[in-house]
């Protein structure tokens, strides 16, 4: 199959897609641009601070992109291109998009508050707790995870007799110091932005410009080079302090900043994958559908059955739960009219999707080196890939090797934003499991005054998620696709429930929460079918197999719990109804 094809026709149905479905939408649910939002009602010129609609998709986009859907599509290729494009598009459009598109939605209705508080008001204190205890594990984990990513693309190699091997060390050297300057390029920009208003065409000219001189910059003189250890323990601190820190200062300005390397990706691709289309190649060569099971395993592990895999691996590239606590946390507290909703939330869940399709296009161009286990890790797959097109094509036969550099740059530096974001995301639900609805942290008193004070719940979510990932995440990070997707299916719930208690349409959200909530239910199953036959086969690392084990069951009965109540609150509206 041709990849131009595959582009062209994608886009060209994503595109359709906002323009139809994305506005009926709009229309059913009510978006009133006349209506004061919370970044202005509840404005505190630290987490609730308005922004202009591309400063705020820059955050938004930037923060539930990174590398996911890179991974996904690459990684679930093993069934076939049509499968892959197939959920995409449709996971895309009337799951992911929908589920973004409410989540922020339902919070900017709701003070810029969470999905736990939004559950708290339709189905209960109880359940609020439920909901917003697994977002928190689950965020502990993505930070132990991206902290760990972010360190080890950071540290210095040093050989057998631990002398350091600047050679060895350069390329991460060349992206730890480029994502300093990063950080200090945005704090600039955030001051002149929000403290001097200057102009943000301007700004944002000078800024891109910036970008380039930074990578100049730390691709020639790059003098830090630090162990594993070291740069865990300076993320940790580095992630304190921009978590408690006003978003203007670093959050929004940086985001921002990030998306025009993230567009910069994708137009590269884009270009790359036409003009070697146009030039007679970009086939891809991944088979239209291998089967119902994964036997292909490059990476050296089966994916199992297509059903669930499929649908938990390709997560951000269709649908993915981490998205609902980022649109009800941070975005829901920044959007300046209800007007810019549907474009950032439904519109940028239908970039990511094109970033999908061109993952896939990535993979399928060196198919033969991906299916033989030669080429596997998604970000090098995926940087091959698109630098190889970009080489076939006349006069650019030069620039493979630099694109291929900066796509992979690109996407590290993508790892720090959604761990940044991710903390916090922590943060906010940390305090919100102290609270009672409708309170914030300054209402709280005794012990839960302390707990729920900004820089303490922070602390404590970066001693937890630092710690964990110094010690044993890996072991547990197999559980983090389902455990995604069900964060998913009851972001999907609890925004349909509170729906129906507004009275609007909710109609759109029943089948893919059901599908859903299928989906993880039967991933978690294999998962504590698989660990229960390591714990009776004695298997390696016993102790971890009872740990997984362990949090399948809580996934399971959490799930069920919060369907079961959800479940009946939508019964008891329908029967108001008539």
């Amino acid at each position: 199959m041709n990849g131009v094809v595959v582009l062209v026709v994608g886009l060209a149905i994503l595109v359709a897609a906002y323009l139809t479905y994305g506005r009926w939408l709009s229309k059913q649910w009510g978006i009133d641009p006349s209506k004061v939002t919370p970044s202005h009602t509840e404005a505190d010129g630290v987490d609730y601070v308005p922004a202009k609609a591309p400063v705020l998709m820059g955050h938004h986009f930037s923060s539930i992109a990174g590398a996911g859907p890179i991974n996904g599509p690459i990684q679930a290729a093993v069934f076939g291109w049509v499968p892959v494009l197939l959920w995409v598009l449709i996971g895309g459009i009337f799951f992911g998009a929908v589920h973004d598109f409410g989540a922020l939605f339902a919070s900017v209705r709701n003070k810029g508050q969470s999905i736990g508080e939004i559950i708290a008001v339709t189905m209960g204190d109880k359940a609020k707790k439920l909901f917003i205890l697994f977002s928190y594990l689950t965020l502990l984990l993505v930070v132990a995870a991206f902290g760990s990513i972010v360190a080890n693309t950071f540290m210095a190699t040093y050989d057998e007799n631990g002398v350091l091997d600047k050679a060895a060390s350069a390329a991460n050297a060349t992206t730890a110091m480029i994502s300093i300057q990063f950080i200090i390029l945005a704090i600039v920009f955030g001051f002149l932005v929000y403290r001097r208003n200057a102009s943000l065409m301007v700004s944002t000219i000078v800024g891109v410009a910036a970008i380039v001189a930074c990578m100049v910059i730390g691709l020639n003189w790059h003098p830090i080079y630090l162990n594993n250890k070291t740069w865990m323990i300076i993320v940790g601190i580095y992630i304190l302090a921009a978590s408690v820190a006003p978003v203007w200062i670093l959050l929004q300005p940086r985001d921002y900043l990030s998306s025009f390397l993230l567009y910069f990706m994708m137009i590269v691709a884009v270009v790359g994958i036409i003009g070697c289309g146009l030039m007679g190649g970009a086939h891809m060569d991944i088979p239209a559908f291998t089967g119902l099971k994964d036997t292909l395993a490059p990476t050296g592990t089966s994916l199992g059955y297509i059903f669930p895999a499929l649908f938990v691996t390709i997560a951000c590239g269709a649908i993915s739960g981490f998205h609902s606590l980022v649109g009800s946390g941070t975005t829901a507290k920044q959007l300046d009219n209800e007007k810019d909703a549907q474009p950032i939330a439904y519109g940028g869940m239908l970039i990511e999707c094109a970033l999908a399709i061109i993952s896939l296009c990535a993979v399928g161009y060196i198919w033969a080196n991906y299916a033989s286990g030669e080429i596997v890790t998604p970000t090098v797959v995926f940087a091959t890939g698109i630098s190889k097109m970009l080489g076939s094509i006349p006069g650019l036969g030069g620039v493979e090797n630099i694109a291929y550099t900066l796509l992979v740059l690109t996407v590290s530096v993508f790892c720090l934003t959604s761990l940044d974001t991710a903390t916090r995301l922590a943060r906010y639900m940390f305090q919100e499991f102290w609270l009672e609805p409708g309170q914030t942290y300054k209402d709280a008193v005794g012990y839960k005054k302390i707990l729920t004070n900004p820089f303490v719940a922070t602390l404590i979510t970066v001693v937890l998620g630092i710690g964990l990932g110094l010690t044993g995440y890996a072991n547990i990070w197999p559980l983090f696709g389902a455990s995604n997707q069900l964060l998913a299916a009851l972001g999907l719930l609890a925004v349909a429930v509170w729906l129906g208690k507004e009275g609007k349409n909710n109609r759109m959200f029943l089948f893919p929460m059901v599908f859903m909530h299928v989906v993880t239910i039967v991933s978690l199953c294999f998962t504590l079918k698989a660990n229960i036959v390591g714990i009776a086969a004695g298997a390696a690392g016993v102790t971890w197999c009872y740990v997984r084990a362990v949090i399948a069951v809580f996934l399971i009965v959490l799930s069920m719990v919060l369907v079961v109540s959800g479940a009946k609150t939508m019964i008891k509206q329908e029967k108001e109804k008539k």
